[in-house]
Order: C-alpha cells, then sequence, then structure tokens
C-alpha cells in the first residue's frame, strides 16, 4: 500500500472512531486533589456574629437558684448591706449532704435537738452570683464558738469591701483577706423586682420543713 492510501485509511478511522469535534480540552491544575476539600470552620461566614443577634439582645438573665452556702477560700464576695437583707431562722443543717432546710415555727419546739439557729445574709461572689451566707448565732444555751463568731465579724466587712475567707486550723477561726484594689461594686438584684423574701423562697422552695413526714425529719428520727 502506496503512502496515499496509508493516509487516506488513517484518516477514515480517525473520523470513525475518534471523531476531533467531540473532543474537548480541559486545563488540569497541577495542584488540585481528587478528594474534595473540607470546608473551612474558620470561615469568616461561620464565625461573623449576625447583626440581626446584636439588634435583639441575648434576653434576659432569670433569678431561678440562689445557693445557701459559705463561698470556698479562693471567691472574693460581698454582703449587701441592710437588716432587711438578712434573717434570723432556725435551721436544719445536714453536714453530710450540705444541706440546709428551714424549719417553720410551729415545730421548732418538736425540732429542738436538730435545729441550730443562722442568719441568712444576701450576699454576691465577683462573678455575680447571688447567693444566702449563713452566719451561725448562739443557740439557746448560749454557747458560740471561734468559727461562727469570725464569720459574723468578716461578714460586717463584706458590706464595704470585697473579702475572702480563709478557715485557719491552728487558729481555729475564719481569717479574712481584703481586695488591695477598689474593685467594681456588685450588682445586686432590683430591689423593685425582688424583695428579701422572694428570695428566701427562691433559695427554699425545696428546702422547707413544714410538717413532721417531712423526709429530713422522718431521716433524723430512724424512720421509714
Amino acid at each position: 500500500m502506496n503512502q496515499r492510501a496509508k493516509e487516506s485509511v488513517f484518516k477514515a478511522l480517525n473520523q470513525k472512531v475518534y471523531p476531533m469535534s467531540k473532543l474537548t480540552l480541559q486545563a488540569v491544575d497541577p495542584t488540585a486533589t481528587s478528594d474534595t476539600a473540607p470546608p473551612d470552620p474558620f470561615a469568616p461566614e461561620n464565625l461573623r456574629l449576625d447583626q440581626s443577634f446584636l439588634e435583639t439582645g441575648g434576653g434576659k438573665k432569670l433569678l431561678t437558684t440562689i445557693p445557701v452556702r459559705k463561698p470556698n477560700k479562693q471567691t472574693f464576695f460581698r454582703v449587701r448591706p441592710g437588716q432587711e437583707w438578712r434573717e434570723m431562722f432556725p435551721i436544719i443543717d445536714l453536714k453530710d449532704d450540705r444541706e440546709e432546710y428551714i424549719v417553720v415555727r410551729e415545730l421548732v419546739a418538736e425540732l429542738q435537738t436538730e435545729i441550730v439557729y443562722k442568719q441568712l445574709c444576701l450576699a454576691m461572689t465577683r462573678q455575680g452570683t447571688v447567693f444566702f451566707l449563713p452566719l451561725r448565732y448562739p443557740g439557746p444555751d448560749g454557747k458560740d464558738m471561734e468559727w461562727w463568731r469570725s464569720l459574723r465579724e468578716h461578714a460586717q466587712r463584706a458590706e464595704t469591701s470585697w473579702i475572702r475567707v480563709i478557715p485557719n486550723m491552728e487558729l481555729g477561726a475564719y481569717e479574712c483577706i481584703q481586695a488591695i484594689d477598689n474593685l467594681s461594686e456588685p450588682e445586686w438584684p432590683s430591689e423593685a423586682e425582688f424583695k428579701f423574701w422572694d428570695l428566701i423562697k427562691i433559695a427554699f422552695r425545696e428546702y422547707l420543713v413544714t410538717s413532721l413526714d417531712h423526709p429530713v425529719v422522718k431521716r433524723l428520727r430512724g424512720r421509714a
């Protein structure tokens, strides 16, 4: 077969099997991989706060839980001044469970041996947590202890200064550390919204002994 015939046959095969009109050429990125790249979690659209949230605000913080406790030794706190923000109560103090229960007046005589007397003072930590600081007072026998007395004394300082209280076992009393700088004043709950007794109701809604059939009384008396 001469050269011209060979060229004719090659041209015919090429048009039949590999039509040039249907071939598409594409540029290839030499750095691309076969797998699809995962989305970037730090992409601005994933992190930027929507302006509509700033306009509507984040809502109002509700006061639904108020602990009753002494703050730990690393916590600065203040006590709200004024007699209207403290009151004496008959308390059943379950030390193992770190729970305190108010006993209603008509049961005080019946539960005299189980009761201690504490003044509950409204207080607040530097982080803005509202709590009741329990201050132990002598009972009918007049017995007082240095632990109780020192904490009562430091609570008075906390009315005007941010303090921490640290138990000193060797001393047998609480020591007080006062903040060096003039820290900002606490933002107490609005008096128009919360009175003292409103806050007591929140703190003790599950911790009020109203009858001798209360589980705490049964527990202390060894009843099922």
